[in-house]
């Protein structure tokens, strides 16, 4: 089976969620939520959505990168 993406562009995409989880990680939506809500610099609700879905996309792409290893067999759909 070959895939549009290669095996670079998934690491990169990996390297990318990573980088962005990182982020969401460090700002300590919380911590956030314990002030008033006029000094909120961002919804600590968005965030924690933000972080979930970057999770959710991360393990996808582990997924796709545990997939294209070699010697690893594709399940037949037919069976």
């Amino acid at each position: 089976m070959t895939t549009p993406m290669g095996d670079n562009a998934l690491h990169e995409l990996k390297a990318e969620v990573e980088a962005e989880l990182a982020m969401a990680e460090s700002s300590h939506p919380e911590e956030a939520a314990g002030v008033p809500v006029t000094e909120w610099l961002f919804d600590p609700a968005d965030a924690q959505r933000e972080e979930v879905g970057l999770r959710s996309l991360l393990g996808a792409v582990e997924s796709l990168e545990a997939d294209l290893r070699p010697g690893h067999r594709f399940a037949d759909p037919s069976v």
